[in-house]
This record gives structure tokens, sequence and C-alpha cells, in this order.
């Protein structure tokens, strides 16, 4: 287990939904606001309705959706308190008392009513950028991409809009060196940051990057949340535990994307599953996060959590647009 010193920091939900600089108050409930029949430690409803829910349709989407292999299917209870409610958001229940409301799949994630144009029609590169006031200027909504050097960073980004080579892939990792801007759908952005953590990289190219991504997150007004990639089919790595301190740290909205969740390695090669990673690294940041950030399994393989991620997006972006 990977042991961190880290300060305790508060990561408000309403974070995920503002405008730089962040307000330090909620703006909406959280775990600890919450009526108290929210924060029990968990429901005493069957155990389905605790782990992620069937996944929800993009009805717009012209693909169809993509299920993973029962093999690659995963089950992760929740306890209500570690649930992501998105603002204006009804938690609701059964007559049994279960939770009515849906759970995104693979996540921790309650499907609000923002949910919606979630499908992408139109993908373009627009350009890169190595300083953060060279991006661009028309003011959308923007997604930034950031994990290792290895973590599928690309192959991910390619799934998420169907194009094999929109984001360039390569067996090399620290491939992406700039801020890479994606415009969807003419409305709103995927940005591609450079990888971390690849010692084969350049000193040098390794503080530059270091640099402009950091002032790229502390700066960039159009941010609507950093996506944090951990592969999934590893132990949790100190470096990435450090880097969601720090994202937390400077009050940076952030969601967790589990990747590689396809990969099951053999337990007498000391191997974990991905859902047992997954749970390893919620326990490890809980120990310096006093809110759970919203997370998510994929696989670039299988196409799990492609429709969850643009769900989410869809929901934090329409309420960022509205407020």
């Amino acid at each position: 287990m990977v042991l961190l010193h880290l300060p305790r920091t508060h990561i408000s939900l309403s974070t995920h939904f503002s405008l730089f600089p962040k307000p330090k108050t909620p703006a909406f409930a959280t775990a600890t606001t919450r009526p108290p029949i929210l924060t029990s430690a968990l429901f005493s409803a069957p155990q389905s309705t605790l782990s992620a829910s069937e996944p929800i349709p993009i009805s717009e989407l012209p693909e169809p959706q993509i299920e993973p292999p029962q093999e690659f299917e995963t089950h992760i209870e929740i306890p209500l308190e570690k649930l992501f409610v998105p603002p204006e958001t009804e938690v609701s229940y059964t007559d049994a008392g279960a939770l009515s409301t849906r759970i995104l799949k693979g996540s921790n994630i309650l499907l609000s009513k923002y949910a919606r144009n979630a499908q992408v029609e139109q993908a373009e590169f627009v350009k890169s950028s190595v300083r953060t006031e060279d991006c661009p200027s028309d003011s959308l909504p923007e997604f930034a991409l950031v994990g290792r050097s290895n973590v599928g960073k690309s192959s991910l980004l390619n799934s998420l809009v169907r194009r094999k080579r929109l984001a360039l892939t390569s067996k090399k990792p620290g491939k992406t060196q700039c801020i890479n801007h994606f415009r969807i759908n003419d409305s709103w952005y995927l940005v591609d940051l450079p990888g971390y953590g690849y010692a084969a990289a350049p000193q040098e190219l390794r503080t530059d990057w270091v640099k402009f991504t950091k002032d790229y997150f502390l700066n960039r007004s159009t941010l609507v949340s950093v996506f944090l990639l951990i592969d999934a089919s590893i132990p949790a790595k100190k470096i990435d535990l450090e880097y969601a301190s720090w994202l937390g740290q400077n009050q940076i909205p952030m969601t967790l994307i589990f990747t590689k969740c396809d990969k099951r390695k053999k337990k007498r090669h000391g191997g974990k599953k991905a859902e047992e990673n997954v749970q390893d690294f919620q326990e490890l940041i809980s120990g310096f996060f006093e809110t759970v950030p919203p997370w998510i399994m994929t696989s670039s393989l299988t196409s799990q959590g492609r429709d969850e991620m643009l769900l989410h997006m869809a929901q934090l972006r329409n309420y960022w647009l509205k407020h």
C-alpha cells in the first residue's frame, strides 16, 4: 500500500460547477449537510441499489451502445455518503426504502436533470498551445484529460468521440507535449494535456510540462472539470495520489477516471481486479479529502464507461452554462 503524509483537503462539490476563482462555501448539499437519512453509513436496501446501476441510454447517439463482456462487469458497493450528488438533484426512494435515483453504471455519480445533449456529433482538432493565454478564447466550456503518460489517455479520448485518430496514440508514452484543444459539436472542448511521470522524457521538458499544465489548471476560467485518469489495472501510484491531492488543495474541480478496467491480472502474480484497485484508491484518498470526488470506471477496449463519461460531462456542462 502506498502511504502519503498529505494535508487533509476539502473539495466542495460546488467547485464542479463554478467559474474561477472557486467559492469556499458549498453551493449545494454535501454529505455533512444533507438530511440525516442521507448520511447513514449504508442502505439496508438490496445490494443492487447500492452498486452501479444499469447504463443510462443516450437516446440521441446514432451508434449502438457497447456493453462490456460479462467477465468485465464490475460490482462495487457504494456507501451513500460517498455518492456524488449534482445540484438540484432529488434523491428519491422506493416504498421499500431503496434508492430509486439512478446511479451511472461503474461510478458513484447520480444522474441529474442536466444530463442532456450528451451525444458527440462532431469532433475536430483546433490547436495546440504551450501557454494558457494561447488557448482558444471563445469562452466555451472545457474538460481537461490528464494522467500518467501510459494511462491510455489518447485511446480514451478517441473512444469518447469514436474516432480512431482524433488524438494520436503511440506505444511510446509522453507523446502529448502541448495543451491540445478538440472542439465537440461546436459547443464545448475536450482538452488533452501532457502526461506526467514519464521518466524517459528530458528533465527540461518535464519541468515545462508541469509549469504550463499547472498554470492552465489555476488560470483557465472556462475549465469545468479536470478528468484525472488512473490506471485501474495496477495498484495505486504515489504520483497519482499526489496529483489528486494537489488538485484538491488548489480547489480545482476533479473527476477520477479509472482506465483499463477490462484488464484482469492473475492473483498468483500479485495482481488485483480493477474494482479492487479502484476501492483501494478511494480508501487512500479518503485520508486527505473530506468530500469524495466523482469517479467512473472505463475501458477504451470495451467502451465501458463511455456513455457514463458523456452523461457526466453533459450534466456538469449544462449546469455550468446555466449558472
